[in-house]
């Protein structure tokens, strides 16, 4: 019993090597591509991870799939309960995660 504040520092290792290895780790490409806005560091992280050096597929398709996202209409949850295809969908999942929480399945 007296050895549990070892068990609390215990973390501190992992959290260490986490430290040191991080600034080693590259960078995600579409982070560098969509939030910096830097397309030639995105290209070299992308041929980096995919090892090849056509990479301009990759760089074109993450950029159409921001584009759509922006173009992606946010909708309310009312608007949902409204609409009648997904309406059954909804409650299945509620129901569901209501009955998760009731019956004690995360304390096990």
């Amino acid at each position: 019993e007296s050895r549990w504040p070892f068990l609390f520092g215990a973390i501190i290792v992992p959290s260490l090597i986490q430290a040191v290895i991080l600034p080693f780790l590259p960078e995600s490409p579409r982070y560098l591509l969509l939030d910096k806005h830097n397309t030639s560091k995105a290209e070299k992280a992308f041929q980096r991870f995919l090892g090849k050096d056509d990479v301009s597929h990759e760089i074109e398709e993450v950029l159409a799939e921001s584009r759509a996202q922006r173009n992606t209409k946010l909708v309310s949850i009312l608007q949902l309960l409204r609409t009648r295809a997904v309406r059954w969908q909804i409650a299945t999942v509620v129901v569901t995660m209501g009955c998760y929480q009731l019956c004690g399945l995360n304390a096990v």
